[in-house]
């Protein structure tokens, strides 16, 4: 690996990034001289614009130039050679210049350490965003982007995945919603930042809890990092039923197992594990509590598997609702996926703790929206990528699709980066390498190409496919379990049926009442009085 040099970067406040040597793109490049290209000098260099570019992408582009320390001139030269015709058309040339731009500028950043506390990456980030929505000077929407400053789903999913920490493919679309749910459903800059701090907050977290004494003789032989802790507030205490026995005690969720230490009088016990990385049949599903085995209260965790004699119950009490539950019951469940999918796809070496990366990453990502205080309590599996392939039609396609793209990686790293311009983005072990949270092992670089320019990747098709099956599937059950007559459900459309004979009688009976239809009314009466008095007569000769 090239040894990493600074740079000061004096655009617009964006200062402090480190260039890394090793992000590359071997694609035959001419170097004109200083005398006959003025791109190449100090002052005109950074600062040229693009011909076609709206104020703002031209503004964004500028300012990944000067994070790349390439002149305007090369960018453009190096996009030229690399794109095919297609993806240099005029009619979409902006746009996917800019994507090519953006991602090689996030590809580099993404390498420094601490470059999520940075608020001025943050508001790059978010300015790329805004540059995709408008990036033609001819776009209609500049004036209300450069008002709103506020960005759409289709420009997030498309900028936000080229940093492994901030989004992925799969998730992206939720996550969107989530953080645009109080603006309308377009993204704002103090969300985007807020969350953007939060997930700062919960990787240095990670790391902190991972480096400390905690269960580090357990952990120590797999290299497992702690997700999260619970039950060390005694105003939240977490509760472990084996059988009749209830003990309070600390839990501790890692990205091989779940860890639990039951509290006695000043210390905690030796801590019990319930492995999820092997494969021992396991279950976790959502379970019922209550004294003395009576099942009132829906907030605890089930887990079994073929080393435990009984299930284990852990119960998360709380006055009202059973969030915390289900937050604690989608964590541990995305453990269990991500490994579950690495046996199956025979995932080993470094793609395995790449992969598992992945999940953590987004339980990590699922803490920084909680933190925003949004009500999640629905979307906690609709944020993490082995849950919600779970749970989506088509989700066993998106699987393959992955573990196809960490199967390819290697062959894509040896052949030349130009290849549809496909972006090789840091990969999550590369980018929590950097931040300290793993050890950078033998200094392997990975490479993934998840993002490309001016087209969708085989992963983000089989999302966006899924996705819509989703969406259908969720229209018929909606049509199936929601109808509305007159505001009732179908249950009650159901038994308003049933019940149409009678209602039916009730109004001929207050027709003929009424005496609506007069010969109608008498006919009724003569023939009710006829079988009250035959009724009568019968009843009399019987008693006498």
């Amino acid at each position: 690996m090239a040894m990493m040099r600074t740079r000061d970067l004096l655009m617009e406040g964006f200062e402090g990034f480190v260039r890394d040597g090793s992000f590359k793109w071997p694609v035959p490049r001419r170097v004109p001289d200083d005398d006959d290209d003025p791109d190449r000098s100090p002052s005109a260099g950074k600062s040229a614009s693009v011909a076609g570019l709206s104020p703002m992408a031209s503004a964004v582009v500028t300012r990944c130039s000067r994070v790349l320390d390439v002149s305007m001139h090369d960018l453009q030269y190096d996009f030229d050679v690399q794109a095919s015709d297609s993806i240099k058309q005029a009619k979409n040339f902006a746009r996917n210049f800019l994507e090519y731009c953006c991602f090689r500028a996030l590809g580099q950043v993404s390498q420094v350490a601490g470059y999520l506390a940075d608020k001025s990456l943050r508001r790059l980030t978010f300015d790329m965003m805004l540059a995709w929505e408008v990036p033609s000077s001819s776009s209609q929407l500049t004036v209300k982007v450069e008002v709103d400053s506020t960005v759409s789903l289709e420009a997030f999913s498309r900028i936000a995945p080229a940093i492994p920490t901030v989004a992925d493919v799969v998730t992206s679309s939720n996550l969107f919603d989530a953080l645009s749910s109080s603006t309308g459903g377009r993204l704002s800059f103090p969300v985007y930042d807020k969350y953007l701090t939060g997930l700062d907050r919960a990787i240095k977290k990670m790391k902190t809890q991972s480096e400390s004494s905690l269960l580090s003789g357990l952990r120590s032989q797999r290299g497992e990092r702690v997700l999260d802790v619970d039950g060390t507030l005694t105003t939240q205490p977490v509760l472990e039923h084996v059988g009749i026995s209830t003990w309070p005690g600390r839990l501790t969720l890692t990205d091989h197992a779940v860890y639990f230490e039951a509290l006695k009088v000043v210390t905690y016990d030796k801590p019990k594990a319930y492995d999820l990385a092997e494969d021992l049949k396991q279950v976790v599903k959502p379970e019922l509590t209550g004294p003395w085995g009576s099942r009132l209260f829906d907030k605890a965790v089930m887990y079994k598997s073929t080393t435990l004699t009984e299930p284990v119950i852990i119960e998360f009490p709380e006055l009202a609702g059973h969030s915390r539950r289900d937050y604690w019951l989608a964590i541990i469940s995305e453990v269990l996926y991500v490994h579950r999918f690495v046996r199956k796809f025979n995932i080993n070496g470094i793609d395995k703790e790449e992969i598992i990366l992945k999940a953590s990453l987004g339980i990590l990502r699922l803490q920084a929206i909680e933190e925003l205080a949004f009500p999640v309590s629905s979307r906690y599996e609709s944020l993490l990528m082995f849950n919600l392939c779970d749970k989506l039609p088509g989700g066993d396609v998106i699987l393959e699709t992955l573990a196809s793209t960490i199967s390819s990686r290697s062959s894509a790293q040896a052949n030349q980066p130009g290849m549809s311009l496909g972006m090789r983005s840091m990969s999550a072990f590369a980018v929590l390498s950097n931040l300290g949270v793993v050890s950078p092992g033998n200094n392997e670089r990975l490479l993934v190409g998840e993002v490309v320019v001016g087209e969708m990747s085989s992963l983000q098709k089989a999302v966006t496919e899924s996705m819509n099956n989703y969406k259908k599937v969720e229209l018929a059950q909606a049509t199936v379990d929601g109808v509305k007559v007159d505001g009732l459900d179908t249950n009650l459309v159901v038994m308003k049926e049933l019940l149409s004979p009678v209602s039916d009688l009730w109004r001929v009976l207050v027709s003929l009442a009424l005496w609506d239809e007069p010969l109608k009314s008498l006919g009724f009466c003569l023939l009710s009085s006829y079988i009250i008095i035959s009724m009568q007569c019968g009843l009399f000769y019987t008693t006498y």
